[in-house]
């Protein structure tokens, strides 16, 4: 990391030609990577990335670049050339008096994973790979890959802000395959926490790879899926990728700020049923999308988005915060030292109702049981969206009847949250990776299981 005096002579370079505020933020990250099919490693690769990315404001508008060479002179040329290039005039060099942002560790690694040895993650792959082989005669073969990466950073601007967190995560992927005479079906799982290797010893590896083997052997038995409008109850966890796409993403200021999306100066006004109430929390202990701070500095927070179907608040950055003058959220993010930060999500979730999933069932005379939900595509301007449904099942008659493939669920976001008419009381969260502007970053959705009084199905039959 760099010294405070090296850091004061890069911001002042950076004003030094225009701007009226800068930004630099330094990373340095390790991570590894270990996948096994069929049992076997297939490869194993373990990397270290640093480098400085240098912000101005100038105004409403910015100027981003980034380096890899720490080296003082290098930075500080290369902060004067960006200077330069925001054409506002000279400004004296002025003190910058750092003050030290207090982070009261939240999210502890117990087991840092860079001191466990690349055999013991192995064995990790290894429990998964037998557990779900071993489940049924039909899985043909199993993917397993584990994941780690620590991360620190440090965050400091001209205002004086002088942040430093250390990010450590770990997650695993589990992918089941299923086959019988010319078909073959998928199941897949991938849990993941801001831990540190002790999280293995926490979850039930068995139950997870069986779990993934379970939803390949039950989706060999599916019919094809009959399309249309109809109810549909979505399941808890994962389910809540769709309130993230679809709703999650016109709550951030990167599209609010330019008047763009579905929730545009709609704040005060209902915007979805009153039967869900919504937040983006950052401040879950060990979430796989918490943090400290962001990665402008800013404490992360509880944001309540939605209360009662009524939209309270947008997800801010500062840059985006100054364009809709509000205060930062916490929300500010990106993938690495390479993208400028914009404001994104966190843990985003429905929070749970009281209406119970066996209800849902038994009340609906003809629909679709969308028990897991798999990837799918959303336009962020207009909420439009369109998911596939990992495993489904047909309700007939308040009765779950048969497994159903090749269903898609297909709709707007906002109308979608406006059809709910049940909210379950089984609130679970599922991880995943979120791709914006400023890269790919952990996120966490979730959500109770919801019934949409109508969804439009799209079918294979």
């Amino acid at each position: 990391m760099l010294t405070p005096i090296t850091v004061e002579r890069v911001l002042q370079a950076a004003l030094s030609h225009g701007g009226d505020f800068a930004e630099v933020f330094v990373e340095n990250r390790i991570e590894q990577n270990i996948s096994m099919v069929k049992g076997e490693v297939e490869k194993a690769r373990s990397g270290q990335d640093f480098g400085i990315g240098i912000r101005i404001f100038h105004g409403l508008d910015y100027l981003y670049t980034y380096t890899s060479n720490e080296d003082e002179a290098h930075l500080i040329d290369t902060a004067r050339r960006l200077s330069l290039a925001a054409k506002q005039g000279t400004q004296a060099n002025r003190t910058i008096t750092f003050h030290k942002e207090l982070i009261v560790p939240r999210h502890i690694a117990l087991i840092d994973p860079r001191v466990v040895s690349i055999y013991r993650k192995r064995d990790v792959l290894a429990e998964v790979s037998h557990h779900a082989m071993a489940y049924h005669t039909a899985i043909t073969q199993v993917q397993a890959r584990y994941f780690d990466e620590t991360q620190n950073i440090l965050i400091a601007n001209s205002e004086g802000l002088w942040a430093e967190d250390k990010r450590v995560r770990t997650r695993l992927f589990i992918e089941a395959i299923a086959t019988e005479d010319n078909q073959k079906q998928r199941g897949y799982i991938a849990p993941g926490a801001q831990k540190g290797f002790e999280f293995y010893n926490e979850i039930d590896l068995r139950a997870l790879a069986e779990d993934a083997a379970d939803i390949a052997v039950r989706m060999l038995e599916a019919k094809p899926c009959p399309g249309g409008k109809m109810p549909v109850v979505i399941d808890n966890g994962f389910g809540g990728v769709i309130f993230h796409e679809a709703c999650g993403h016109g709550m951030e200021a990167t599209a609010v700020a330019k008047g763009k999306g579905p929730y545009a100066g709609k704040l005060g006004q209902q915007v979805v049923s009153s039967k869900i109430s919504a937040v983006d929390d950052g401040t879950i202990t060990n979430e796989w999308g918490s943090l400290h701070v962001d990665d402008e500095g800013t404490h992360s927070h509880r944001n309540v988005l939605i209360e009662k179907g009524v939209l309270k608040g947008y997800l801010v950055d500062k840059l985006n915060g100054r364009r809709m003058n509000m205060a930062p959220t916490g929300s500010a993010r990106r993938q690495s030292y390479r993208y400028a930060p914009t404001s994104r999500m966190t843990n985003t979730y429905i929070l749970p109702g009281s209406d119970k999933l066996a209800d849902m069932i038994t009340s609906t005379a003809h629909g679709l049981y969308a028990k897991t939900m798999g990837g799918g595509s959303v336009n962020t301007t207009t909420g439009d969206f369109n998911f596939a449904v990992l495993e489904g099942y047909m309700i007939e008659n308040g009765q779950l009847t048969y497994p159903v493939k090749g269903a898609t669920l297909i709709g707007n976001g906002r109308q979608t949250m406006y059809d709910v008419d049940m909210v379950g009381d089984n609130f679970l969260p599922g991880q995943g990776m979120c791709g914006s502007v400023s890269g790919s970053i952990p996120v966490n959705v979730g959500q109770p299981a919801l019934r949409v009084s109508q969804l439009t199905v799209g079918g294979s039959q």
